[in-house]
């Protein structure tokens, strides 16, 4: 999930649509008259959705969503009208899941997919493997390589098989590499090697077949370093026949760094080793305050980034990383920095929400 700064200079493109949008900022779009004009009365669902408009060219359009804010019913309304995939942005990571070795925990996990049912919503599970976020258990000792290798395979097997049939997909395993391309060295990959990714693969199939699989990772939107160790290792499990379905690129960007520009072509070169990708934690951070500018600017990068998906055949989907700034991770770990998401803090649509309805039109 964490995003570090792309090469890319950063670029502004003030479309006729960006000066749209602007003029919308101007007159009011974050909660005003322009933005319900624009999209009918407050609180009415609008006549079509993101989902509604993505559904067009066979793709999905989501949100990740956190079990703390699924009291907040004015926020749920939108989360269930808008989108026809959602995330759980913590309830299936290992700490909440498995917080005692061998004791499972599925409630938080089973509260979202029962809403996203409700909605009749797909899941995106999340995640399987991951370095951050586990359980002070697994994390305070050191294991032999069996004893971990059993420990991993449980966890997963456990997992999928509690999900088997309610979920589209898996991020099976998150963030395996640093940014210049080398594996990053967490337990798992110091006791187990760098296979502990083919493993984790093979046993989320067994404990589901139907389920897409896929790896998952930031600063893999542009060709570069990171993103060829992960066409590399794709390449090659697939060489080896193993069941991976996709790449799931996270897209947290930030204006101050650059668009990553060779994104299109990095889908499609991921395409052509016959995999799936897709845009799975999509957020456009900015250093605060937001200026009009920034957001016209904010605006384009969403556009740009759903004509790419678009445009990629086997891109199929995008998901925003919950999908309002009232509910962002940015502001806790980028201090100074936010205002990332299509909607604001009062819910109300930003300029990067009809950016992304133009898009998909």
């Amino acid at each position: 999930m964490p995003s570090t700064a792309h090469g890319t200079a950063a670029r502004t493109r003030l479309t006729l649509a960006g000066a749209l949008a602007s003029l919308l900022v101007a007159a009011g779009v974050a909660g005003g008259p322009a933005a319900r004009a624009h999209e009918g009365p407050a609180h009415a669902k609008p006549r079509t959705t993101l989902a509604d408009l993505a559904q067009r060219h066979g793709r999905y359009f989501g949100s990740a969503t956190d079990n703390p804010e699924l009291t907040d019913t004015a926020y749920t309304r939108t989360l269930g009208d808008e989108f026809d995939m959602i995330t759980p942005g913590n309830g299936m990571k290992w700490y909440a899941t498995e917080p005692r070795q061998g004791v499972f925990d599925f409630t938080a996990g089973d509260e979202i997919v029962g809403l996203a049912r409700a909605h009749h919503q797909k899941i995106r599970a999340h995640t399987l493997v991951w370095h951050s976020q586990l359980p002070d258990w697994l994390t305070a000792r050191t294991w032999t390589a069996d004893e971990l290798r059993a420990v991993l395979k449980n966890h997963i097997q456990t997992e999928v098989r509690h999900y088997r049939g309610k979920v589209y997909s898996w991020d099976v395993v998150n963030e395996a590499f640093n940014e210049d391309g080398t594996y990053r060295e967490t337990v798992f990959y110091k006791t187990l090697g760098p296979g502990y990714i083919a493993d984790a693969l093979r046993w989320a199939h067994e404990a589901d077949p139907r389920a897409k699989l896929y790896l998952n990772d930031y600063n893999i939107e542009a060709v570069g370093p990171k993103s060829d160790a992960y066409y590399a290792l794709a390449k090659e499990l697939k060489a080896r026949h193993v069941p991976l379905d996709g790449i799931g690129l996270q897209a947290h960007l930030a204006l101050q760094y650059g668009y990553p520009t060779t994104l299109e072509d990095n889908l499609r070169r991921f395409s052509r080793l016959g995999l799936d990708t897709a845009l799975t934690e999509v957020d456009v951070r900015m250093l605060l305050p937001a200026t009009e500018e920034k957001l016209v600017q904010q605006a384009d990068w969403y556009r740009d980034l759903t004509d790419a998906c678009l445009d990629v055949r086997r891109c199929v989907g995008i998901t925003v990383w919950d999908y309002t700034d009232k509910y962002s991770w940015i502001p806790a770990f980028f201090p100074g920095e936010g205002a990332a998401l299509p909607w604001d803090e009062q819910l109300a649509p930003k300029p990067a929400y009809f950016a992304i309805r133009d898009a998909l039109r």
